[in-house]
């Protein structure tokens, strides 16, 4: 059975015809003709997420394990508000969301009707592209919107992919359905674009890498990309170029050109030695980094030249030096490039690199093992016993900060909501994505991140590959690395700083455990949490299970600043300690 609205039928045609079959409703009324004819049509795989704000993160994670469109359904009002961080998020990670709003129509707009609000360009500061179909349904209305919702759709997944939004309005009736099939519809094609430079930006590129004795490849937030490996270790091979990139990326290239914990170098840097590490031309792609040392040491330390490199044309001046835009997905950039006789350089800029990560992690091996029990100690102790080939889900705040600061793992997928930062929405997002994924799926967060998005864990579909860490410090511990907050003395401060910037909370998650039906396992310490991990990772455990880690924030600080405090000054030059 599907609804009479003929809009509606359309839409569905059209995503069936597009290859988009993946769905996630969330019940309403007025988006009744959407659900009675995606959820009855037997076309879509639907899921029903009741949390718009939650359905939005979970659509999310569906979206990133299949690397494919989908599709989120929402009724009118506040409903589609909570979409909105969602798309956010998409639309800074390039993830094709297709966000489908049902509206009331447009003459009931601020004459107290319920559930009515302005919802046509809703997302306008973080979407692609949207429309709001007409409410009528002749021939050429229907003709007119199916136009829209081709270019819409063919936008979504374009070179520079990401959230559309399709805004329905529905008049009632809108429960009634009929047994037919859904009509025949006009598919409109983007054959995309296969882009390399020309000759003039090709020699402009060259020249640049010809000239720089120095080159340092940054690589941002990226999906595995098994050719973009390829392509760039080869790059880097012919160039003597530094590749330095966080987990997020998501690469597998050789150790020997690869700087994988960027920010314990940083973190070594001082005045006297800064020089060595400015690079002279600085090649970036990728979205976000999750370093602020970095954005800080190359905006003080610019290079020369710096060439970003984004298939959508994106001109990201992120350190403040941008000379050229090569306008192309990465992994052609760097075929192109190593493609052409180039001289190396001496390599002595990646052997800095190299050189120093390797000095600082033992440096914070044996710092670490010195060390209390924190939250520091916890996350690497975590990260050791994390199985290859799995997927790893980083929440915010400190807890990424700890994590990129360990070696990265086999075979390891990273993923993070670090489009725009926020702690929403990381439970959700997970457990999306383990819900397609085969691979055991690890989620390491803090206790107000988990909380916060708690509803995240409110539906059908925890599989038993899920694995929950949750670092419980009983509130916001990143606040207490900020040096303006956590570094004023005072009554008065440290009481503004407890009360409205840590939010200190005693709540623990064993209760939620047991009403969502995960099986619960706790720590305090080391030895408790070995033990604990061994359970959580032993093959026979076949239930989502969540690992609260108990530790305490000031401790937590202590360890985390001491650290930085340790490599700089044990740190040398020249064998020399600085």
């Amino acid at each position: 059975m599907i609804s009479t609205k003929r809009h509606v039928q359309q839409l569905a045609s059209l995503f069936i015809s597009k290859k988009i079959f993946d769905v996630v409703l969330c019940p309403g009324s007025r988006n009744g003709p959407l659900i009675h004819t995606l959820g009855g049509c037997g076309q879509f795989d639907c899921r029903v997420i009741v949390d718009e704000r939650s359905a939005g993160y979970f659509a999310l994670g569906v979206a990133q394990a299949k690397k494919k469109p989908v599709v989120i359904v929402c009724s009118s009002g506040t409903a589609t508000i909570n979409f909105a961080p969602a798309v956010a998020e998409a639309y800074y990670q390039n993830i094709p969301l297709i966000v489908v709003t049902a509206d009331r129509p447009a003459y009931w707009i601020d004459q107290l009707e319920n559930q009515c609000i302005h919802q046509t360009d809703l997302y306008r500061n973080f979407i692609r592209q949207s429309c709001t179909l007409p409410l009528e349904e002749s021939d050429n209305q229907l003709w007119a919107a199916a136009c829209l919702i081709n270019d819409i759709l063919n936008t979504a997944v374009s070179d520079a992919p990401g959230p559309v939004h399709i805004n329905i309005p529905l008049e009632e009736p809108l429960h009634r359905t009929m047994d037919a099939q859904l009509p025949d519809v006009k598919l409109v094609e983007d054959a995309g674009t296969r882009i390399t430079l020309d000759e003039k930006a090709l020699a402009g590129a060259v020249e640049e890498i010809i000239r720089a004795d120095k080159i340092l490849v940054l690589a941002g937030q990226s999906s595995a990309n098994a050719e973009l490996d390829r392509t760039l270790t080869l790059f880097a091979q012919k160039t003597g170029a530094v590749v330095v990139a966080e987990h997020l990326a998501n690469l597998q290239i050789p150790s020997n050109c690869c700087c994988g914990c960027p920010e314990l170098v940083l973190g070594s840097i001082s005045n006297a030695d800064a020089a060595m590490f400015q690079p002279d031309l600085l090649i970036t792609f990728g979205r976000h980094f999750v370093s602020k040392r970095i954005r800080q040491f190359l905006r003080d330390h610019k290079p020369d030249k710096h060439i970003h490199v984004d298939a959508g044309g994106g001109h990201m001046d992120t350190y403040q030096s941008l000379t050229r835009v090569c306008a192309m997905p990465p992994e052609r950039f760097f075929e192109q490039m190593a493609g052409i006789q180039l001289q190396k350089t001496s390599g002595d800029y990646a052997g800095a690199w190299k050189n120093r990560e390797q000095e600082a992690l033992q440096i914070y091996k044996q710092y670490l093992d010195q060390a209390p029990f924190s939250d520091l100690k916890a996350c690497t102790g975590v990260l050791k016993t994390v199985p290859e080939d799995s997927v790893i889900h980083l929440g915010n705040s400190s807890t990424v900060r700890y994590a990129v600061l360990n070696p990265g793992i086999k075979g390891v997928t990273w993923l993070g909501n670090r489009g725009t930062s926020g702690i929403d929405g990381s439970v959700s997002t997970a457990v999306g994505y383990a819900s397609c994924s085969s691979k055991i799926n690890t989620l390491i967060l803090g206790d107000l991140s988990f909380f916060y998005d708690s509803n995240g864990l409110w539906n059908k579909y925890l599989e038993k590959n899920l694995r929950i860490i949750l670092l419980n410090n009983g509130g916001g511990n990143i606040f207490s690395f900020v040096e303006d907050l956590a570094g004023r003395t005072g009554a008065d401060n440290q009481r503004v700083f407890q009360n409205y910037f840590f939010a200190g909370q005693s709540v623990k998650a064993k209760g939620l455990a047991s009403t969502f039906g995960l099986d619960y396992l706790q720590a305090g310490s080391a030895p408790q949490l070995d033990k604990a991990l061994e359970k959580l990772y032993n093959p026979g455990r076949i239930v989502p299970t969540l690992l609260e880690v108990f530790t305490d924030a000031r401790t937590n600080t202590k360890v985390f600043k001491g650290l930085f405090t340790e490599i700089k000054k044990r740190i040398t030059i020249n064998g020399e300690s600085v």
